[in-house]
């Protein structure tokens, strides 16, 4: 099969698509035929091994998983001989390594069913943008209805989500963009949109219960000039950054939970894991039209480099997905 391969750390011409031998599938596992895949800024992180922390994680000298991609929709082709619930031409969402390829395994506590009126393109933008979005307001935030809401970066891949999510959850929703997402966020459902181009959010008078950070690019002294005395800060480790840093936006992530014992605020790290019992409820969102993902561009799977550059050089906003 083809796949988006990275044997070493890099810019976007590291990534190769060429082929690699077919997944194999285990009695608890679910085979894919890959129909669309979205790029996150995860995979960007991943494919320059940065910040150098991660690492660790990813891989010392070379990247530890080599085919791309996390996020992706497609059809059922072989089910595990232990799993239920599933079966052969299944139209399925999920999240699980190796996406960018023509077949993914995954275990059926990552997958759901396609929410009904979503093309493959829609359903592979949800996962973990969905999911992150939700988790952090829902979850982590606690937002309920009336809830006052600030979410820094309501353009990109996670705030679009995090916008409509909000609203749906009853919040008053200021959207935090620039000039040429604001009629975006705004069509999205967002009751106040602040340009920071123009207006510095952290300066404002307005309080917030819940401010939903995905970008990093301010003080946590900054974040908590704008909560209610109540409020909480919910850190989610910020997008694309210029790179070649050590601890990049993880350092926000790190001061936060070094301090959050000794504040009056709540300020805590959202940590989102894939779930397929999340995934039933953001298509219960779509379903019902209260969720709807945004995309900006599609690319063949072939293209992966490109609309990876494309995200870290053009600033995205919304998803981009691959199609194969």
């Amino acid at each position: 099969m083809k796949a988006i391969v990275q044997d070493r750390y890099g810019s976007p011409d590291v990534l190769e698509y060429r082929d690699v031998e077919e997944p194999a599938v285990a009695g608890h596992e679910v085979l894919v035929r890959v129909r669309a895949a979205a790029v996150n800024a995860r995979d960007w992180h991943y494919m320059r091994g940065d910040p150098y922390v991660a690492r660790l994680a990813f891989g010392l000298g070379r990247p530890r998983v080599r085919v791309r991609g996390t996020d992706f929709a497609g059809v059922v082709q072989a089910v595990g001989k232990d799993v239920r619930g599933f079966r052969a031409g299944d139209e399925v969402f999920g999240e699980a390594e190796g996406a960018f390829a023509q077949y993914v395994r995954a275990t059926p506590d990552v997958l759901a069913p396609i929410p009904a009126g979503l093309t493959f393109a829609q359903a592979a933008a949800v996962p973990l943008a969905g999911n992150t979005a939700l988790m952090g307001l829902r979850d982590v935030g606690r937002v309920g209805p009336g809830a006052r809401i600030l979410i820094n970066g309501a353009s990109g891949g996670v705030g679009t989500f995090a916008v409509q999510i909000g609203k749906a959850l009853g919040a008053e929703v200021t959207a935090v963009c620039g000039t040429r997402n604001a009629d975006l966020v705004g069509s999205l459902g967002a009751d106040h949109v602040v340009d920071y181009t123009r207006d510095d959010f952290t300066r404002r008078p307005g309080r917030y219960d819940v401010v939903l950070d995905l970008v990093g690019n301010r003080s946590l002294a900054a974040y908590r000039r704008v909560l209610a005395p109540d409020g909480t800060l919910v850190l989610s480790g910020g997008g694309v950054s210029r790179g070649g840093s050590l601890f990049g936006p993880m350092g926000l992530l790190v001061r936060g939970r070094a301090v959050a014992a000794f504040v009056g605020h709540r300020l805590l790290v959202l940590e989102s894991t894939p779930s397929a019992e999340n995934l039933v409820a953001l298509g219960e969102l779509v379903e019902t039209g209260r969720l709807t993902p945004v995309i900006d561009r599609t690319y063949p799977l072939g293209e992966a480099a490109e609309a990876i550059r494309y995200l870290e050089v053009e600033h995205a906003r919304a998803k981009v997905v691959l199609t194969a």
